[in-house]
């Protein structure tokens, strides 16, 4: 194995020559597999083992053990307790979901500390057809169906082409210790039931099912990607990008074959699942729309608009006194200007000047702002007095008396002194900041 193992890393992986990479190992036979094939192969490896505190003492043997390999193998080796449990109720997910997420944003934090390369993990031939058989029970499109990425960006899967028994017979061979982990026997889970009760059925009408299944996966791959040069063909026709936004051309759209699974083509990956829903916008009002946890898809008149949702809509961002421009989340620069009184004429025609600004162009009164002064999003309940109006308004009525799509609601910033809105950024100014006769100071903003 050892052999075959160096062979294809030579033919199809051979970027991770001189490399430094992580080994994900649990203490189970085909991690401890895969971290003594990578120490014997004289690649430059670190251990990382996560406790997820699921087992109780056996977890912290686990630990333990992993801990003396990295020792014996004099590799740098990387531990961390989590609480999955806590963790999962939290998020509403499962425990296995929750280990999942935690495993790999702290594989990713400590790659980025110690300049490691790759992520290198244990998964064999037979958790490639095991997840095969999850998706295709849970419903799933082609990309659930073409099995485990041997690399997917830095994660790296060299024992792909290795079934269970190569993997035993190695471990036995070679008289290498592992940790068994009990519950691996139990079905529980999902994925140990079709490991013991599905799979070896499957063996049985096939002895051949592994390689027989990986040419049919080589066949699934093929035909995906001939529907990803399809659907890049299509995307260039019926979508333009327009403020880091993607615009879909709804007629475009429904002139397809069939609009849904184009859609589905078009968004999976953007972390849909509600995709009668997504079609259903096709013929929807302006205004509707359809999220998921990452990204909004909008009705706003002829096309679907998809943004990504961010998190600062309850954040303030800080003005200090003497700013002269910011960056983000809006890009402002701040001029002061003092108004001089040597002559009624020149003052005049100086404040002539700075009034008549346009929508991205303001000049306020300096001295009736109180730094720090912030920038945030719509709060409900805001209001202002828009300049040229007489009294105050409701900022959603303004907002709606705009026209405006709720894109573009959720798009505008406000500037504000204390809690009081000072200009509806590139929209209005608040008539009662605005530069009169009897301003002496004047702050002028301008939206790049």
């Amino acid at each position: 194995m050892k052999a075959a193992l160096q062979e294809h890393i030579n033919q199809n992986l051979s970027f991770l020559t001189d490399e430094k990479l992580l080994v994900a190992i649990s203490g189970g036979i085909d991690s401890v597999v895969l971290t003594d094939l990578m120490h014997q192969l004289k690649f430059s490896i670190s251990l990382a083992h996560c406790n997820f505190s699921l087992r109780g003492k056996e977890s912290n043997k686990d630990e333990q053990f992993v801990k003396n390999l990295g020792e014996k193998l004099n590799a740098p080796t990387f531990t961390i307790q989590f609480e999955t449990d806590k963790y999962a109720t939290e998020n509403g997910i499962s425990t296995q979901m929750a280990a999942r997420d935690l495993r790999y944003n702290w594989f990713e934090k400590i790659c980025k500390k110690n300049n490691i390369d790759y992520i290198i993990t244990a998964h064999q031939k037979d958790d490639v057809i095991e997840t095969f058989i999850i998706n295709l029970t849970r419903g799933t499109g082609l990309n659930g169906l073409t099995g485990i990425p041997e690399i997917n960006g830095n994660i790296v899967r060299p024992l792909l082409p290795f079934d269970r028994n190569d993997i035993l017979i190695y471990a036995t061979k070679n008289k290498l210790q592992w940790r068994e982990d009990q519950s691996n026997s139990s079905i529980k889970y999902v994925r140990n039931k079709i490991r013991h009760k599905i799979v070896p059925v499957l063996k049985e009408l096939n002895p051949s099912l592994l390689d027989s299944f990986q040419n049919t996966l080589e066949n699934l791959k093929g035909s995906q990607q001939i529907v990803k040069d399809r659907i890049e063909n299509i995307k260039q026709k019926v979508t333009i990008t327009l403020n880091n936004e993607l615009h879909f051309d709804v007629l475009k759209l429904k002139n397809l074959s069939n609009p849904k699974v184009y859609l589905f083509q078009l968004l999976n990956e953007y972390g849909f699942t509600e995709w009668d829903d997504l079609t259903n916008l096709l013929d929807a009002q302006s205004g509707k729309f359809v999220v998921s946890k990452t990204h909004r898809l909008l009705k706003n008149r002829d096309f679907l608009i998809l943004s990504e949702i961010t998190s600062e809509e309850n954040t303030s961002f800080q003005i200090k006194e003497n700013t002269t421009k910011i960056e983000n989340p809006i890009k402002l620069k701040f001029e002061t200007i003092d108004i001089p009184f040597d002559t009624k004429n020149h003052q005049t025609k100086i404040l002539n000047e700075l009034i008549f600004d346009d929508n991205n162009t303001i000049s306020i009164d300096y001295n009736k702002l109180k730094f720090p002064l912030s920038v945030r999003k719509k709060q409900k309940g805001d209001f202002f007095f828009p300049i040229g109006l007489n009294g105050k308004k409701k900022l959603s009525k303004y907002y709606k008396d705009e026209k405006m799509s709720l894109l573009e609601k959720e798009n505008t910033w406000l500037l504000c002194s204390e809690n009081a809105i000072v200009w509806v950024i590139g929209k209005r100014l608040d008539d009662r900041y605005k530069v009169t006769k009897l301003s002496s100071k004047v702050l002028k903003i301008r939206k790049s």
